[in-house]
């Protein structure tokens, strides 16, 4: 694994850090601005820093009810980085966060379900609905 990356589960300003390029294949991508809320709004996140060009090269969070339950929308590994370990750490760090919670789902793309099973999670069965034309909403302040 690179010795150059650094993982954070707090900061208070992301203006130090470039990020871009996430979101592969989504059809209608977050706002750069809905995605810098998302991750400075999230109480449970861990992002992944390049130090070697300050660059965040994967994020995940996860929602909570701050007793029983949490779900993690998202987890995200930017592709040149993809299969280095990045998102198994990312991962553990989060879980680790969250070990005192009875609940912690998630739903993910087919393509990811080994990953996933391999970190401990079992094949569930989950309903989904999507506004696309709401990501790119602002984030209330």
């Amino acid at each position: 694994m690179n010795n150059n990356i650094e993982y954070l589960t707090a900061f208070e300003d992301l203006n130090k850090y470039t990020f871009d390029n996430f979101f592969v294949g989504w059809t209608n991508k977050p706002q750069l601005r809905t995605f810098e809320n998302i991750l400075l709004q999230s109480s449970n996140k861990v992002v992944a820093i390049d130090l070697t060009n300050n660059k965040v090269i994967g994020f995940i969070y996860a929602i909570t009810d701050n007793y029983l339950s949490a779900y993690i929308p998202l987890l995200e590994v930017l592709p040149e980085y993809q299969k280095k370990g990045v998102g198994t750490k990312l991962l553990e760090i989060l879980m680790d966060n969250l070990s005192e919670f009875y609940m912690i789902d998630l739903s993910c793309d087919i393509d990811m379900v080994n990953f996933y099973e391999n970190k401990g999670f079992k094949k569930s069965v989950a309903m989904i609905k999507r506004n696309y034309n709401k990501i790119n909403r602002e984030a209330e302040n």
